[in-house]
């Protein structure tokens, strides 16, 4: 356990040919959940993309791609219901919507698509529906969990940070940014997260007593600066699972390294994820 510096491959920055990628809607429990896949003749696991709670596919941007390219492997996006250009949502979201995405839609999802051997990447709110899936539903399927910005439990400075943020959304043109990877759904995906975060029945939220059935190695990368959460979940996460730990710390860095430090992000997850395709 504890921080990797080794890169496994140099990065490349000129992106001379792209790839094309997949898209479509995949109906999950009566909702119409858009995604996006970039294939692969690889036979190893599939990177699967849990975007964070005021995310969707189109917030991830160019890192989807990114990672295809540099691990080779497949790498599969979805939106959630009330996300993106997936089905909307009625509000308010219920307060365990972290157990019943990661237990009763992830599942449909990776069934659906046919997704056999799989690395869980999930950023913020999806690490932390990752985290559940892997603890609950332990299985040889799993062969890692790319951690971005988790979150194990309800923490004071998160729930601040959020509440400034939800005066942003009712004063400034914060709406009308979200609007743009949002559309219709955008009311759904923001008060759908900030509300649930702020009711006062979710203070005593914490998923801590899934860490230790998760055996998957498992890789966290957090920003030193990260306003929604403090270094105390990935201390709780090191502390709790069973297999084996890499962290990541990121200097410069806020609440989204895939975005803010893509290369240093990139080269931590292609080592992590050449190790658990093995």
């Amino acid at each position: 356990m504890g921080k990797r510096r080794r890169v496994a491959r140099s990065i490349s920055t000129t992106g001379a040919s792209r790839a094309v990628p997949e898209t479509g809607f995949i109906s999950v429990n009566g909702a119409s959940l858009e995604f996006e896949r970039f294939s692969s003749r690889e036979s190893g696991p599939t990177l699967v993309l849990l975007h964070e709670g005021l995310g969707c596919i189109a917030t991830w941007k160019t890192f989807p791609e990114r990672l295809h390219e540099e691990t080779g492997q497949e790498v599969f996006a979805y939106s959630r219901a009330g996300y993106g250009r997936s089905s909307g949502i009625q509000l308010p979201r219920p307060l365990d919507f972290h157990t019943r995405e990661a237990l009763d839609v992830l599942p449909a999802v990776l069934d659906g698509m046919s997704i056999q051997n799989f690395i869980l990447v999930g950023h913020s709110d999806g690490a932390s529906i990752a985290l559940i899936y892997a603890g609950a539903c332990p299985s040889t399927r799993i062969r890692g969990l790319v951690l971005i910005a988790p979150h194990v439990f309800a923490e004071r400075q998160g729930v601040e940070t959020i509440a400034e943020i939800q005066k942003q959304y009712e004063t400034s043109d914060l709406r009308k940014k979200l609007s743009r990877y949002h559309g219709e759904n955008v009311e759904c995906a923001f008060r759908g997260w900030s509300d649930t975060w702020l009711d006062p029945g979710f203070n005593d939220w914490n998923i801590g007593s899934h860490l230790p059935y998760i055996k998957a190695p498992v890789l966290t990368l957090r920003g030193d600066d990260d306003p929604y959460s403090t270094s105390k979940h990935v201390q709780r996460i090191a502390a709790g699972v069973s297999g084996p730990v890499d962290i990541c710390g990121i200097a410069d860095c806020a609440h989204a390294p895939h975005l803010e430090q893509p290369l240093q992000t990139l080269q931590n997850v292609i080592e992590f994820v050449a190790r658990a395709a093995t």
